[in-house]
């Protein structure tokens, strides 16, 4: 039997421990923020855990054809198809095409019934013979986008935040009156959500499970099931490997090699450009940015000494924030259209194309687009003199 792999957490020993971990992460970082060129692996790692990272990576840029389980239905043929600008395990050019269906209040419809809420648009040769056919959103939907890809790089030591340091940034009844009230997303098992746009996955396997699954058309061991095109039953032959197409070996071996990615170290500066990245720093903190886009965070205990009590320069509180209806797409288990998960603006610098769906073109008018709980910092932004706006996009293009 194969084993899937575990969270990069430590375990908890009591509520003196969980305690002194919040305190750690809230806190000014007690060592320097963790980093790597785009595409290392952490820094620390021992061999056992650098031969993993080495496997998953070459795993991670295997192209999969029909006769390795690839589709029915797919997108891509690659991990690394989505994720290899500016090195393998970060952002991409790739698009995915995602719709849901919301019911005011409260009630997101992921399209189960329609064979989920991504939808494929290539069919593998032998499928298309027997007359299997692109998936298209259906007309009952309420919003379509297009997902950009997310950087991967650093999502271990995201992993490894406690849970307590998380939920000690939430003020979902803003409580504070400063306009903001985020809160943390939830699974349907109560966890809390981490990755994807909306706060859909609480662990790096779930993550990576339903990229597999429905950009690659690859069955899992958590999932053994074919996804259905549009919700219609396969046709006999169309699917000829047998399941799960993945094995838990190779499971480990994804999640390793994502779980061991450093964050990207920011571009250096010194002299007067450093002087004018310190500025904008201090902006960026000055209009509200820091409220949501917190700086550092730093994981908690942990038994492997490269994810233990390590600061990580994120930029993100990793809760869901309203962003305003001028911001509004598909919607997520638990949250509605105009709610995002803070982005991580580590890595900004490597990316073209801004917010969830690339509808920015630059990050000026990415900070203008916000609404919302957001619409403070957008209003100060908007206000700044050409001096010190300047500041704060040089800032940022250092991250």
């Amino acid at each position: 039997m194969h084993t899937l792999a575990m969270g990069a957490g430590g375990t908890w020993t009591g509520s003196l421990l969980a305690a002194a971990a919040l305190l750690i992460s809230c806190s000014e970082p007690a060592s320097p923020p963790v980093t790597g060129a785009p595409g290392d692996p952490l820094p620390g790692l021992d061999a056992a855990r650098l031969e993993q990272f080495t496997l998953g990576r070459q795993l991670f840029h295997r192209q999969f054809e029909q006769e390795d389980g690839l589709g029915p239905l797919f997108n891509q043929q690659r991990c690394s198809s989505c994720h290899d600008l500016p090195a393998l395990g970060g952002t991409g050019v790739e698009l995915a095409i995602k719709a849901t269906r919301f019911t005011a209040p409260d009630r997101c419809d992921l399209l189960v019934s329609h064979g989920g809420d991504t939808f494929q648009e290539r069919v593998t040769p032998v499928a298309e013979a027997l007359g299997v056919r692109r998936e298209t959103v259906p007309p009952d939907a309420t919003a379509r986008a297009n997902i950009t890809p997310p950087s991967l790089f650093g999502l271990g030591l995201v992993e490894a935040i406690p849970a307590d340091v998380l939920l000690a940034l939430e003020d979902p009844e803003d409580r504070d009156g400063d306009g903001i009230s985020g809160r943390a997303g939830r699974t349907q098992d109560g966890q809390i959500g981490r990755f994807g746009r909306k706060g859909t996955d609480a662990t790096l396997l779930e993550f990576i499970d339903s990229a597999l699954r429905f950009e690659m058309g690859l069955t899992t061991p958590l999932h053994p099931m074919e996804e259905l095109p549009n919700g219609q039953a396969l046709p006999d032959g169309a699917d000829p490997i047998a399941d799960p197409e993945i094995n838990g070996d190779q499971m480990n071996l994804l999640v390793s090699f994502v779980r061991y990615l450093a964050p990207p170290a920011p571009a250096p500066s010194d002299g007067a450009a450093r002087d004018s990245v310190e500025r904008g720093r201090q902006v960026f903190a000055d209009i509200g940015c820091a409220d949501c886009h917190v700086p550092t965070l730093t994981t908690g205990p942990n038994a492997v000494p490269a994810f233990d009590r390590k600061t990580i320069a994120l930029y993100s509180d990793l809760l869901l924030h309203d962003l305003g209806p001028n911001m509004a797409s598909i919607c997520g288990r638990d949250a509605a259209p105009s709610e995002f998960r803070t982005a991580r603006l580590a890595g900004l610098r490597f990316r073209n194309e801004f917010l969830h769906d690339g509808r920015a073109g630059s990050v000026n008018r990415a900070i203008l687009m916000h609404g919302g709980e957001g619409q403070r910092a957008s209003d100060a932004y908007a206000t700044l003199d050409a001096a010190r706006r300047a500041y704060l996009l040089r800032f940022l293009d250092t991250l």
